[in-house]
């Protein structure tokens, strides 16, 4: 793809159309398209709402991811019930992936209702593999891939600002679940939703589409404003998560571009085409910058400085980490640099033409 000059994701907002003036309030709700009513909750993050939806089905209520497990959510959560979904019950959990914000209280929600979680199978793998891993397991992974970035300092305070992490942020999952498939649509709010995957921000997010109404549910794969974040893991430190998120952004490429979408945080819009191509090319940018960081040699240290320009503290910075090592994990597998250990144990990666004349 040819580079170009783009303006940062947060001012391409003008190309989109925004339906909503405002977010709901806390513990209420208003409707968005025909049987989908939108509700937000708070995250204790920089980013600091997300937006959960609940589907009508008639005879009671599905909703679509859970926020966080805290007081504060549990709390809202029970408002909402005794209040706007009060006339029905809820039927089930269906939650996009297993990221903290989207499935922390859905073990939560399933006890106290008694209806199962539906989920897909990568993910809620993913999600019992962060709830049962131990410090033991943890810690080196973690120290192996900041002392090989450069960032060895940056480790202790990296752990201590995880803390619990996952495990403090997600419910105890039931032991059954209904596995979402791929192949087979879902039948909520009076009509059928094909699962659109989304891969690279975490396995096998399902995004739910309508056709019959043109309503996208994008989980955290298409946000308005920003990009979600595509990281290599500690525990999968040479896998090429970028290269999945672009390739199946083209899923979303593919419905009409009139398509409502309903992302996880900021407002929905019109204008999807639009923004996976912006989303396209940011990251188009982004491996350009990239490259050139790699032309005399560097590390990842001195590539994510060069990528994002400013200081970060130390949750960021392991969000920052991750995005640009799956940048850098993109240019190896696509031939364009190579990764080399120092005797100190730090990679640096150069471009292979440099690393050819050297």
């Amino acid at each position: 793809m040819t580079e170009r000059p783009r303006r940062p994701l947060n001012k391409d907002n003008d190309a989109l159309r925004f339906p909503f003036a405002e977010a709901p309030a806390p513990g209420t709700v208003f409707d968005v398209a025909p049987g989908v009513k939108w509700l937000r909750m708070p995250l204790p993050f920089a980013l600091n709402h997300i937006n959960l939806w609940v589907l009508d089905d008639g005879d009671g209520w599905t909703l679509v991811d859970t926020g966080i497990n805290s007081a504060d959510t549990r709390e809202l959560w029970t408002v909402l019930f005794a209040g706007p979904l009060k006339d029905k019950p809820v039927k089930r959990i269906l939650c996009t992936h297993f990221h903290p914000d989207h499935l922390g209280l859905a073990g939560w929600l399933v006890g106290t209702h008694g209806v199962p979680l539906w989920i897909t199978r990568e993910e809620i793998e993913a999600a019992r593999y962060n709830l049962a891993l131990t410090s033991d397991i943890a810690v080196p992974l973690a120290s192996r891939l900041y002392t090989q970035a450069g960032l060895e300092s940056a480790l202790p305070a990296m752990l201590a600002a995880r803390g619990d992490g996952y495990k403090g942020r997600v419910s105890a999952l039931p032991e059954t679940y209904i596995a979402l498939d791929p192949t087979r649509p879902v039948q909520a709010a009076g009509t059928t939703w094909s699962i659109v995957v989304g891969e690279g921000h975490s396995p096998q997010l399902a995004a739910l589409y309508a056709p019959s109404r043109r309503v996208l549910i994008s989980g955290d794969q298409v946000l308005p404003g920003i990009s979600p974040n595509v990281s290599v893991r500690d525990s999968l430190p040479d896998s090429n998560p970028l290269k999945d998120f672009l390739e199946s952004l083209m899923r979303f490429r593919a419905l009409p571009n009139d398509t409502l979408v309903l992302p996880s945080h900021k407002m929905p819009f019109y204008g999807l085409h639009e923004r996976v191509d912006q989303l396209i090319g940011h990251h188009h940018d982004r491996l350009g910058v990239a490259r050139a960081a790699c032309a005399n040699g560097a590390t990842a240290r001195d590539v994510m400085q060069a990528m994002f320009n400013r200081d970060f503290d130390a949750q960021q910075l392991a969000f920052a980490l991750g995005e640009t090592l799956a940048h850098l994990n993109y240019l190896i597998v696509n031939g364009e640099i190579l990764r080399e250990e120092t005797p100190a144990g730090v990679d640096r990666y150069r471009a292979i033409s440099s690393a050819a004349a050297a």
